[in-house]
C-alpha cells in the first residue's frame, strides 16, 4: 500500500481494528478514513453505497462486527448472524463496486467444526458441524469469507482474508457480557485481588484449550498480508500454540499474586474444546508473531488496573 493511499478501516473502535489503526497510524499512512456507527450504520445498505461512491477509499480493512463472550452469543445468536452478516455484505459488495484496490476481511478461527482435526487447516472449513455456543457468529464469519473469495473468483476483485485465533490485547472489553475470555479472566483475578478475595470462579471445566493472539500482532498480520498476499484461500493466523483455560487461569493468578483458591463450574459451557491452529501456510508466507503471551497478560493486567481506577474516580 502506498503511504498516501486512501484506506478505510472499517469498525476502528473495536479491538481489531483499533490496533490496525493504530499500526496504520504508527507506520505513515496519512490518509485514513474511519466513521462510528452514528456516522454510519454499516447495516444500512444504501448508506454504505454513499460512502463508498463519495470516498472512493483504494484499499479496505473489514474489521467491523458485532462481537462478544460466549453467554453474549449463547444469548443472541439472531443479531450475531444478522447484523455480522449485513454489515459484511454491504461493505464486501460496495467495495467492489467502487473499484477499491484491495481489501482485507477479518474472520475468526470459530468458522472451523467443533470436532475439527488439530491443529485446524484451512482446507478442514466446512467439514463438520458448527460449535452451538457460537453457531450464528461462525456462520456470519463463513459467509464474510466465501463472500469476498466468490468476489474474487467470479469478478476479479482483490479480496483475501485472514482468520485469527481468539484475540486479546488494548481495547478490549472487559464488560462480563461482552469480553473475550483472557480479558474476562483477568478482570476476575484482579478483581479478587483487589477485594481480598480467597477464591475465584471460571465457568466450565478448564479443560477447554484456545490458542492467543495478541491485537496487535493480528494488526501486523493484516498489513503484512495487504502487501504479501494475493489468493482466494483465507489464511490462518495464530502462534500455532495452545492452552487450556485452566493453565490460563494460573498464569493470571501468578502474574497478579492471587493465592486463594481457583474454583471451576462445571454447570457452564465449555464451548469447543480445542481451538489450535494450523499456522504454516502463514509462516510460509513470512510472517510469525512477536508478542508472548506472558507479556501481552502483563500487558492486559496493567490496563485493566487504569480501568478499575479511571471507573473508581467517576
Amino acid at each position: 500500500m502506498e503511504k498516501n493511499a486512501k484506506i478505510y478501516v472499517a469498525g476502528h473502535r473495536g479491538l481489531a481494528g483499533s490496533a490496525i489503526l493504530r499500526l496504520l497510524q504508527d507506520s505513515g499512512y496519512g490518509n485514513i478514513l474511519v466513521r462510528t456507527h452514528t456516522e454510519l450504520d454499516l447495516c444500512d445498505q444504501g448508506a454504505v453505497r454513499c460512502f463508498f461512491e463519495q470516498e472512493r477509499p483504494d484499499y479496505v480493512f473489514l474489521a467491523a462486527g458485532r462481537v462478544g463472550g460466549i453467554q453474549a452469543n449463547i444469548e443472541s445468536p439472531a443479531p450475531f448472524l444478522y447484523e455480522n452478516v449485513m454489515m459484511q455484505g454491504n461493505v464486501i459488495h460496495e467495495a467492489y463496486l467502487s473499484g477499491v484496490r484491495k481489501m482485507l476481511i477479518l474472520g475468526s478461527s470459530c468458522i472451523y467444526p467443533r470436532e475439527c482435526p488439530q491443529p485446524m487447516r484451512e482446507e478442514y472449513l466446512m467439514d463438520g458441524k458448527l460449535e452451538p455456543t457460537n453457531e450464528g457468529y461462525a456462520l456470519s464469519k463463513i459467509v464474510a469469507l466465501k463472500m469476498g473469495e466468490y468476489y474474487n473468483r467470479q469478478y476479479g476483485f482483490n479480496a483475501i482474508s485472514i482468520m485469527p485465533c481468539n484475540l486479546y490485547g488494548h481495547g478490549d472489553s472487559f464488560d462480563p457480557l461482552h469480553s473475550h475470555v483472557l480479558s474476562a479472566t483477568v478482570r476476575k483475578f484482579v478483581d479478587a485481588v483487589e477485594n481480598k478475595s480467597d477464591r475465584v470462579v471460571m465457568w466450565g471445566t478448564g479443560n477447554a484449550r484456545r490458542e492467543f493472539l495478541h491485537a496487535d500482532d493480528m494488526a501486523a498480520a493484516a498489513l503484512y498480508m495487504m502487501d504479501h498476499y494475493e489468493g482466494e484461500t483465507f489464511v490462518n493466523v495464530g502462534c500455532g500454540v495452545d492452552y487450556s483455560i485452566r493453565e490460563l487461569a494460573e498464569k493470571v493468578s501468578q502474574h497478579v499474586g492471587f493465592s486463594g483458591r481457583i474454583e471451576w463450574d462445571a454447570t457452564k459451557p465449555d464451548g469447543m474444546m480445542r481451538k489450535c491452529l494450523d499456522v504454516s501456510r502463514m509462516r510460509a508466507l513470512g510472517f510469525a508473531p512477536r508478542i508472548s503471551i506472558d507479556e501481552g497478560i502483563e500487558q492486559v493486567i496493567a490496563e485493566y488496573k487504569e480501568y478499575r481506577k479511571s471507573n473508581a474516580n467517576k
